[in-house]
């Protein structure tokens, strides 16, 4: 690339009629890169990829540039959210109650040597 000159910017609307044309008219991707005057024929394969995994929203994202620093947060189905909560409430539960017979037994135990 020469020095200078700024990369060209596509927009998603052709984006989308380069691939959905391509897909249409069942071009390679070369021959959709030279009708639509495209110089790699490779980013035609990665909008391709891109509209094929995510749909033709996609295309739309900007992807350019640095990604985020940290890592977001997994989110939990609901369904599975929901059975580790009810787990944890379940051994909190459980927890709870062998505190409770251990003082018990603890409490027979040294009655037991005072009678004695």
């Amino acid at each position: 690339m020469p020095k200078g000159k700024p990369n060209k910017r596509y927009t998603g609307e052709f984006k989308q009629e380069v691939v959905e044309t391509m897909m249409r008219e069942k071009l390679s991707y070369r021959e959709a890169a030279r009708q639509f005057e495209i110089n790699d024929h490779n980013r035609v394969r990665y909008w391709e990829r891109i509209y094929l995994e995510e749909g033709p929203e996609g295309l739309y994202i900007e992807r350019r540039g640095r990604g985020s620093k940290g890592r977001p947060p997994k989110k939990l189905k609901a369904e599975i959210e929901e059975d580790l909560l009810a787990e944890v409430q379940r051994l909190r539960a459980e927890n709870a109650y062998l505190k409770k017979l251990n003082a018990l037994v603890a409490e027979r135990v040294r009655q037991e040597r005072k009678q004695k």
